[in-house]
């Protein structure tokens, strides 16, 4: 008998149930983190996605040119908005159209620019000249939460002034 109880290779019963139980809270823990890391990649990818969108709209109005009010010697391809709400427009054609949605593959974001001139005092530009516009790209979509895709959209506005070359 007392050979029985000075022999103390392996575990007990009670010792592998409570390692058990330890190693089990750990993976209950770790499995309720999951969908919310997930989200946020998630959340992470859309944003970063809505924000290039945003910047490759800015990029085309950049490179749109503007050298004067649309007359025979001039051109103004850039345009400017009648409102908040307006697309930019140059001799009653719209020259950068809401996409709403973008195309494939990007169909779950919507893209808007607007441009104005920098000639009134409510515009924020900063700086009044006639030879300055006001672009704001805004690129909308609907972001997942982590129970499912939300009710409310986002939103990703880059801005920029741009000058008559």
């Amino acid at each position: 008998m007392r050979r029985l109880l000075a022999d103390q290779r392996g575990m007990t019963l009670a010792e592998i149930l409570v390692a058990v139980a330890i190693i089990g809270i750990g993976l209950a823990a770790l499995a309720a983190t999951v969908p919310l890391s997930s989200y946020g990649i998630q959340e992470g990818n859309q944003l970063s996605t809505a924000t290039f969108l945003a910047n490759a709209r800015l990029d085309q109005v950049k490179n749109a040119t503007w050298s004067e009010a649309p007359t025979p010697t001039g051109v103004d391809n850039v345009g400017t908005s009648a409102s908040a709400s307006a697309a930019p427009q140059s001799a009653a054609v719209t020259t950068f159209p809401d996409e709403s949605p973008i195309a494939a593959p990007y169909t779950q974001y919507t893209r808007t620019v607007r441009i104005f001139p920098c000639t009134a005092a409510g515009i924020t530009c900063g700086v009044v000249d006639a030879n300055l516009r006001q672009i704001v790209v805004t690129v909308t979509y609907r972001p997942l939460t982590g129970v499912g895709q939300s009710t409310g959209n986002k939103s990703a506005i880059v801005t920029m002034l741009i000058a008559r070359r």
